[in-house]
């Protein structure tokens, strides 16, 4: 399973430079990052999406000098109720970039695809984020089909880094996702994590996070209080 989420990763990933390179000018260079992860539960907006199980986890980015990029991320879940879906992938169509010397600005399409699903859990996502001298940001997403429930959901973050040392740093979330009423009620998660980078181009990665009680309604079971680790190289 690992290896046909790589591949596919990859494919969508070549898909995606093709079409940014075809379209931007030629004179401009631009630059091709990414990262591979194994973390022991992957923790989407304060709810499990393997039944806490590990998770093996990729990305690929290609970003013009102008802004512009697209990325694509990918994952294994394993949803509770089981609905077929064994393998995430987010795409993103995006601009990103400095709008005053202290702040940075970051605005994307966001495609949440799942192959293989039983159901149509596909659904897409418009993604805001300002950043204050890189260590704090407040995010906003929203989309009129929110977890691909056909109703509008609103995503709100506040979050904050403070590096220790050039090998230590601390970071913190608060969120609240604001959900139309006849889908599920609102709710709010928070995570706290210690993020060590031992070696380049590795960082172990420790996450605490902890929900509300609406959040454990609307996902029995994988929700509440948890600690998440998780191992990153980027290159």
């Amino acid at each position: 399973m690992r290896a046909q989420i790589f591949k596919s990763l990859a494919g969508v990933a070549a898909v995606c430079g093709g079409v940014m390179a075809a379209t931007l000018p030629s004179v401009a260079t631009a630059q091709v990052t990414g990262s591979v992860a194994l973390t022991s539960d992957y923790v989407w907006r304060g709810s499990s999406q393997t039944r806490e199980k590990p998770a093996i986890q990729g990305s690929f980015k290609y970003a013009h000098d102008s802004g512009l990029y697209a990325s694509v991320w990918g994952s294994n879940v394993k949803f509770k109720p089981d609905n077929g879906a064994s393998s995430e992938f987010d795409i993103a169509l995006g601009w990103s970039g400095k709008v005053a010397e202290d702040w940075a600005l970051d605005v994307y399409y966001l495609r949440y695809q799942y192959p293989g699903s039983d159901v149509n859990l596909n659904w897409n996502e418009v993604n805001a984020a300002v950043t204050w001298r890189d260590n704090y940001w407040v995010a906003v997403g929203h989309s009129t089909n929110a977890m691909a429930s056909k109703t509008t959901g609103t995503y709100a973050l506040v979050g904050a880094r403070y590096p220790i040392n050039d090998t230590w740093r601390v970071e913190g979330t608060l969120a609240r996702y604001f959900l139309d009423s006849a889908y599920a009620k609102s709710y709010t998660h928070g995570s706290v994590g210690v993020v060590w980078a031992f070696k380049a181009p590795f960082e172990a990665r420790l996450t605490l996070h902890g929900t509300d009680s609406a959040t454990k309604q609307l996902f029995p079971g994988m929700a509440g209080s948890r600690a998440e680790f998780a191992i990153q190289a980027s290159f």
